[in-house]
């Protein structure tokens, strides 16, 4: 059995990973940490784990020496020395955090306001979006998991923009996402009668992500791409909605957009093409990895539509960094995350 370790295991990301670890067939919940909790048992903070996960909140270093694996649930800006210890001890270490999501040093510090402490480090880390990069994440060490508006949005246009069926110029993000995304600590617009019956946008065209998703999209384009990004907080839990919006080729049509998008994904378990007439939704991909693609073509403005719905908590983070986890031991992607969603 894998020995995992959650470091910040009472956020949301951290309790959902340790929810999905304690069904894995083939990994085990060896530790965990919460600087706010420590000394309590995570089903005391989590009582639907009573019974189940009981396992106490330890220190950091503990989690290090119990694991084969570390996956760190934490802020930005605390993982970069976790990562370097947990690499000297020869861990797997998995950072559902922006420390190593980012290539350019310049990019990170303009973004996040840090600097890379072991630039060693980065240059060994793999930015890890499976159905993208899957290659490139097998056998590593330091391994970036994408966040949820970085999965959904450049799984709805890679394989358009990979196949030249759009203009890399002039596409917009439109991106509607569950209140956990803001993590587990209380702030005004999380507060309930704030977002109870509303919905608004945020950090428009300045949110962190945005670098993040113009990185993946111009991996796959083959040159620098730009996107116009524009968040919103929707009053539920879980789920993120990507409305994408780009322009079409010209001459391109329905049926080359569609096979493009069969070629890349019909041999992907976790992305499931909807049939045309169909729109993704959230609440089919709730609690669970799958990430659900429509695809739409308004042809009056020569326009191409992709919608992608995931759960921001399993596919955007925590489901996401056990398929990590799965590539980088070489054992099946799938283990642990076949979960149906809730069918209501």
């Amino acid at each position: 059995m894998i020995r995992a370790g959650v470091v910040g295991a009472t956020g949301y990301a951290g309790a959902e990973l340790c929810r999905l670890l304690s069904g894995h067939p083939q990994a085990e919940l060896a530790a965990v940490s919460s600087v706010s909790f420590e000394g309590q048992a995570l089903s005391d903070v989590y009582p639907a784990y009573r019974g189940v996960c009981d396992m106490v909140c330890g220190t950091q270093d503990e989690v290090v020496e119990r694991s084969d694996v570390v996956f760190a649930a934490l802020p930005h800006g605390l993982s970069q020395e976790l990562a370097a210890d947990c690499y000297a001890k020869g861990k797997v270490f998995i950072d559902l955090g922006a420390d190593f999501r980012l290539e350019n040093e310049g990019d990170y510090r303009q973004w996040y306001g840090g600097t890379f402490l072991h630039p060693d480090l980065h240059a060994l880390a793999v930015y890890a979006l499976p159905e993208l990069f899957r290659e490139q994440i097998r056998g590593k060490k330091i391994i970036a998991n994408p966040g949820c508006y970085t999965t959904a949005v450049p799984l709805a246009l890679a394989p358009a923009l990979k196949n030249g069926l759009i203009l890399k110029e002039g596409m917009i993000a439109d991106c509607k996402s569950g209140v956990t995304g803001a993590g587990r600590k209380p702030s005004q617009n999380t507060h309930y009668p704030e977002l109870n019956e509303g919905m608004s946008a945020y950090k428009v065209a300045c949110h962190r992500h945005t670098p993040e998703m113009e990185q993946s999209l111009s991996h796959v384009a083959g040159a620098p791409v730009t996107l116009t990004f524009v968040p919103h907080l929707l009053p539920v839990n879980r789920g993120i909605l990507a409305t994408c919006y780009a322009r079409l080729t010209p001459g391109v049509t329905m049926e080359q957009i569609e096979k493009a998008y069969h070629d890349a994904y019909d041999s992907e378990y976790f992305v499931r093409l909807l049939p045309k007439g169909k729109e993704a939704d959230i609440k089919n991909v709730r609690c669970s990895n799958f990430c659900d693609i429509s695809l739409h073509v308004d042809s009056r403005t020569g326009t191409f539509i992709a919608i992608s719905a995931i759960d921001n908590m399993v596919k955007g983070a925590a489901g996401q960094a056990i398929q990590n986890m799965n590539l980088a031991f070489e054992i099946e992607e799938t283990a642990g995350l076949k979960a149906l969603p809730p069918a209501f």
